[in-house]
């Protein structure tokens, strides 16, 4: 009989062991895929320039360091996460289980062991939780991030209509998080972040513009201020004129094709290459 019992316990240790390797090993991989999910699609959240996710062409090496910085923090807070209490505890009663097994106190087994299982499950939930108001809240930072680096781009006023569907996403994800429904928050805030990808990968405004010839494009500096891609606004063209005078000879009509004028940041938008065409 003792026999049987022995054999019995011994099989749902083995059980108990595998359950609990599974169970942290899913916490971690769950944890690890969440993690990677994070940094390839919000990892913005912890750049604090108000960069946004841009090409890597214009960000400075000090945005990459704070990407990884931002990657490495929630990497620390991941594992904090499978330190909490709940599987700690989980593990200390799994060790107690397996000295009372082996001094033969089958029943006092048996019920730490059951009891680390319950802790093993709430450890289960209370991560699946935190991990869920995590991603919202990340998700939310980088939805910031973006409209406001679409600001600066200039897409609010050139593509309006998009811009507006991004901020009313971004608008429901803060109402859903403030009615503590995380995966909805979660959701519209990835969307408003996809929403604009679909011009801010492609709306890098020039830094500078090559001048073509007056025949074929009648470009001057109150036609190249009034070009969207520009300034969208004629009446800025001394904007132009004084941030390129050396060039120009202090004569804003002495413009050449093949010049490279610069034109300047005017509200605080993001300015990177040429328009040459």
């Amino acid at each position: 009989m003792y026999l049987k019992k022995s054999v019995r316990i011994t099989c749902f240790f083995v059980g108990l062991i595998f359950l609990a390797a599974v169970f942290v090993s899913a916490q971690e991989s769950d944890a690890d895929a969440r993690l990677d999910t994070a940094v390839e699609s919000v990892v913005v959240e912890e750049t604090s320039g108000g960069t946004g996710i841009m090409p890597d062409s214009v960000m400075s090496e000090e945005d990459l360091l704070k990407l990884d910085a931002g990657a490495l923090a929630f990497s620390v807070y991941v594992q904090s996460l499978l330190d909490n209490e709940y599987l700690l505890e989980s593990v200390r009663l799994i060790n107690i289980a397996v000295e009372h097994h082996e001094s033969s106190r089958y029943n006092q087994a048996e019920e730490y062991a059951l009891e680390a299982i319950r802790f093993a499950q709430l450890s289960d939930s209370y991560v699946s939780s935190r991990l869920r108001i995590r991603e919202a809240e990340v998700a939310i930072m980088a939805a910031r991030e973006r409209l406001e680096f679409a600001r600066r781009l200039g897409i609010e006023q050139r593509h309006p209509e998009i811009f507006a569907r991004a901020d009313s996403a971004l608008t429901e994800a803060i109402e859903a998080r403030e009615n503590e429904d995380w995966e909805p928050a979660h959701q519209q805030a990835l969307e408003a972040v996809v929403i604009l990808s679909e011009v801010i990968d492609t709306q890098i405004l020039p830094a500078q513009v090559r001048v073509r010839t007056w025949e074929g494009t009648r470009d001057s500096l109150w036609n190249i201020a009034g070009r969207p891609e520009i300034y969208g606004d004629p009446t800025r063209w001394p904007v132009i004129y004084q941030a390129n005078r050396g060039l120009l000879a202090g004569n804003p009509h002495l413009i050449l094709p093949g010049m490279i004028l610069q034109i300047p940041s005017i509200d605080g938008e993001i300015r990177h290459g040429i328009l040459d065409e």
